[in-house]
């Protein structure tokens, strides 16, 4: 008999991650550790630590392991070693497998939906925060281009939001046609404009000008009125409305 007992130490660790949750919310926690507890839902019987720290190292923020792609998710590695009770090292490879990574990308998207709903459900948009808050999730961490057109009825309230082009790192070729044409579809009374700079900075080009004032022209003889053009990078947003560009 040696006394000790049969459980792994990560077993009272997770319990007390969760009570310090429970206790204090997400700011109780470092960022690793969050990533930690939030693993432990979906492996069993492992020190999930270590992978929780490769993650982050990896990627370089809680974000953005969540924004990662799966199988980017998948290649992370990191060797543990431990002892087993009669002294002897161990050595193993943890990784995500596709149940732990799809948990991750879960979370991503119940979060993603959740702002959603707040920011484009059927009514006005009364914040502009909420919906830049909504834009940035959505589309803050992509590694592409992407540009999407938020619909309004007459009243100003939300009626669809469509995702018109996606493109390469660069450039997003966006077609005003289109553009006008969903919104013929949707009885539109006006639009606003949204896509992002995977560069991380969301200072307008000369082409995101241009772009905005051909659909503007566009636009007028169907009466419909563009609110706004928003710029979203992870690092923050430019709205084209404020700085009169429009």
């Amino acid at each position: 008999m040696t006394g000790k007992s049969d459980k792994p130490h990560f077993y009272g660790h997770r319990q007390r991650l969760r009570n310090r949750f429970l206790e204090g919310g997400a700011g109780a926690l470092q960022d690793y550790e969050l990533l930690e507890l939030l693993l432990t839902f979906a492996i069993e019987r492992s020190d999930v630590k270590p992978l929780a720290k490769a993650l982050i190292a990896r990627f370089g923020s809680f974000s953005q392991v969540l924004d990662a792609p799966m199988e980017a998710l998948l290649e992370v590695r990191v060797e543990v070693v431990s002892q087993d009770r009669f002294g002897r090292q161990l050595r193993r490879e943890h990784r995500l497998t596709q149940f732990s990574a799809t948990l991750l990308r879960l979370v991503k998207s119940c979060f993603e939906n959740y702002l959603r709903e707040e920011a484009l459900k059927r009514q006005k948009i009364l914040s502009l925060s909420s919906l830049v808050d909504y834009c940035r999730t959505a589309m803050g961490g992509l590694k592409d281009e992407q540009f999407r057109v938020i619909y309004l009825n007459s009243q100003n309230e939300v009626i669809a939001e469509e995702i018109i082009q996606e493109g390469t790192v660069n450039q997003t070729v966006v077609y005003p046609r289109k553009v006008l044409e969903l919104a013929l579809k949707h009885k539109a009374a006006g639009l606003i404009l949204v896509h992002n700079h995977p560069s991380g900075n969301p200072t307008p080009s000369a082409a995101d000008a241009e772009l905005t004032q051909t659909i503007i022209k566009a636009a007028r003889p169907l009466n419909l009125t563009v609110h706004d053009h928003l710029i979203i990078s992870r690092h923050g947003y430019v709205s084209l409305a404020e700085q009169n560009m429009l």
